[in-house]
């Protein structure tokens, strides 16, 4: 699979799109002037607590209070405040640990108040960012991540991701880092660490190590509340969460940001830096990589799939609902069972691919095509499960209820991203889905159509679609198309048809397609 990183940089902020043999499979953007990102540490002062919820309101400089839940105090909190006191008075200036002695385990079912004060200086992490109208989400639990594993201070465990399946690789990975991780210390070997040796585990302990130390010598002089640790620039994050062997390019059309991706994948992959490039054309980048096209058409209320079946994705304040329709498809399969069945595999591939797009998160409905079958739903089940195993968020998947329903629900850490796909309507007031997000599709059916020599094609659409395919004196899609196929395409409006409902025709008005 050929796997690229599209880096588009502005003024204010930064854009990353994967693409998975020219698709879009993720999308995410950084403001420069971003001041909460997960992994972020602070030095924070605990503004009250809140026994009715088990609860601390943490101030982080951010516009709403920052939330802890004693849940998310860690059990070594008691050894962590006094390393941080030690550290901010500068009795302690050995940041190893290995002669740190740590404190008793908190009481996993206590109450806040008996462990933390108002006033109180904390070390804390960003867990989720700031949603909405909520605050950020934190944790007295630190980690650091790197390349190929998590570093925990105050630990002594030692965990293997459970996507490595093989017990043999994880009692490999857990014998090599138990040989390398200092005392005080207990790492989570990521799912990139399968098959790596035992030099490239310890050189990448060694970075976190270093940044580990990094923010310890920042705590003497910090004036809480502060950012005493960063998470990675999104560029080098991104890439250390995702980067494999499949990647092909990584291109940006920033010079410095290019200068940064070579000099990360030196460190991290040395045969792949001369996958970085600099795009210099003076098309766009999304425009020369038809990612503008495929954000239009991604992240409409409807989004439309092959062989004419399309989702309907509604949000809500509690939850995100995803209706699935067969659209104006022709029955091809031998009955209405398999039917469904090929509609409902092909929503199922394509709303994996969209939870992580729009970084859905929270409860997803999933309404498919009934199913009477009972092989049928098992194998719906095991299919959306199968697309979405690749997610880096944590996820957990239902199996079908006796309604036909799907429930998904997924991590949200992040805000989900929202992107205008609609444009004002010249005919009415109000507006419509882009007219860009079925011109791809259409000439997507044109290209199957036309390998059957057809005796002229003539395209029936609805008014507003027809409208943008054939705008100017001359329409330049009907003249691209007309140099493409060597026939010219005509175009017909039609009243009747709904704004996603399309159909090709002979010269004879026979159906095609």
């Amino acid at each position: 699979m050929k796997t690229e990183l599209i880096i588009r940089s502005n003024s204010s902020d930064i854009d990353f799109a994967l693409l998975k043999d020219g698709k879009l499979v993720e999308l995410h953007n950084e403001t420069l002037d971003n001041k909460f990102s997960v992994g972020d540490v602070f030095l924070a002062k605990v503004k009250k607590t809140l026994s009715g919820l088990n609860a601390a309101f943490v101030d982080v400089k951010s516009e709403k209070d920052a939330f802890l839940h004693y849940h998310d105090l860690g059990p070594q909190l008691a050894t962590l405040t006094k390393f941080t006191k030690q550290v901010r008075s500068g009795k302690l200036k050995d940041y190893t640990l290995k002669n740190f002695k740590f404190d008793n385990d908190i009481n996993k079912n206590g109450n806040i108040d008996q462990v933390i004060k108002g006033g109180q200086e904390l070390l804390v992490q960003v867990v989720k960012e700031p949603i909405s109208t909520k605050g950020p989400r934190i944790s007295s639990e630190l980690s650091i991540a790197g390349r190929y594993l998590v570093l925990v201070p105050f630990s002594d465990r030692i965990s293997v991701s459970q996507k490595i399946k093989s017990t043999k690789e994880k009692e490999r990975l857990k014998r090599l880092a138990k040989s390398i991780v200092p005392k005080g210390f207990g790492v989570i070997l990521r799912t990139v660490a399968q098959d790596i040796k035992v030099a490239e585990l310890d050189k990448d302990l060694q970075n976190t190590m270093q940044r580990w130390v990094n923010m310890c010598k920042q705590l003497p002089n910090a004036n809480p509340p502060q950012k005493v640790l960063s998470e990675m620039n999104r560029a080098s994050s991104i890439l250390r969460d995702i980067f494999n062997n499949s990647f092909t390019g990584i291109i940006t059309n920033d010079e410095n940001l290019y200068h940064e991706v070579k000099e990360y994948l030196q460190r991290i992959a040395p045969d792949k830096e001369s996958i970085a490039k600099l795009h210099k054309s003076k098309v766009p980048i999304f425009d020369f990589y038809s990612i503008e096209k495929q954000i239009k058409a991604s992240f409409g209320k409807t989004v439309s799939m092959k062989k004419g079946a399309y989702l309907v994705i509604e949000h809500t304040e509690a939850l995100h609902v995803i209706d699935v329709n067969s659209g104006n498809r022709s029955n091809k399969a031998n009955s209405q069972a398999e039917t469904a069945l090929e509609v409902n595999l092909i929503a199922a591939s394509e709303i994996a691919r969209q939870l992580q797009l729009r970084d859905m998160g929270g409860i997803i409905v999933v309404d498919f095509i009934d199913m009477h079958l009972a092989d049928h739903r098992k194998k719906l089940f095991n299919h959306i499960r199968e697309e979405m195993k690749d997610n880096r968020t944590k996820y957990k998947v239902l199996p079908p209820s006796k309604f036909g329903l799907i429930q998904i629900t997924r991590q949200r850490v992040r805000p989900e991203r929202n992107i205008k796909t609609k444009e004002e309507n010249p005919n009415k007031n109000g507006e419509v889905e882009a007219p860009i997000l079925l011109t791809g599709k259409i000439e997507e059916d044109l290209d199957k159509i036309i390998k059957n020599d057809p005796d002229g094609v003539v395209l029936h659409a609805h008014t507003f679609v027809v409208s943008h395919l054939t705008k100017g004196l001359f329409s330049s899609i009907q003249i691209k198309w007309f140099l493409k196929y060597k026939k010219w395409i005509k175009i017909i409006p039609r009243e009747a048809y709904t704004y996603l409902h399309y159909n090709f025709f002979d010269n004879d008005g026979k159906k095609l397609g």
